[in-house]
């Protein structure tokens, strides 16, 4: 068990060999920068990497803060769910009302790899490959119809 300090330390840790890990990755050596993440270009929405004591995520996340506003959004991305899941082995889950910690309501489209603990350093491997693998996946998926998204939502 480790401390709440100690704990922290290993979360900064992990984020840290988690970069040099993508450093390595051929599909990002070109990149001016290794992920989109906050950068989509697209308002309100944004993709995100979280790692827990249960699972690890990739994500797109809708967080504006106005409701009406981002089921908006969420809903224009169902339209197309089936570009977005392309390529995954799994079709991704939709959760319309995510409530993170802060309370601020969130919608999200995942996919998780479940029972791993990111306090376990053995297996930061396969969680590293799992954030890289898909991340790439749906940053892609994202981008190949942002375009339309723009018009649709802008």
């Amino acid at each position: 068990m480790y401390s709440k300090d100690e704990a922290k330390l290993l979360r900064k840790e992990f984020w840290i060999v988690f970069a040099r890990r993508c450093e390595i990755v051929p599909e990002l050596r070109h990149k001016k920068k290794k992920w989109l993440l906050h950068d989509t270009g697209l308002n309100g929405i944004d993709l995100k990497f979280d790692v827990s004591r249960t699972e690890a995520l990739v994500m797109i996340e809708v967080n504006s803060r106005l409701e009406n506003r981002r089921l908006e959004i969420f809903e224009t991305l169902q339209k197309y769910q089936k570009f977005l899941e392309e390529g995954f082995a799994e079709p991704l889950e939709w959760d319309i009302c995510f409530v993170r910690e802060s309370g601020q309501e969130v919608c999200r489209i995942l996919t998780a790899l479940p029972n791993v603990d990111f306090h376990r350093q053995n297996q930061w491997p396969d969680i590293f490959n799992f954030m890289i693998d898909n991340m790439l996946l749906l940053e892609n998926n994202l981008m190949e119809i942002k375009d339309v998204l723009e018009t649709e939502l802008y």
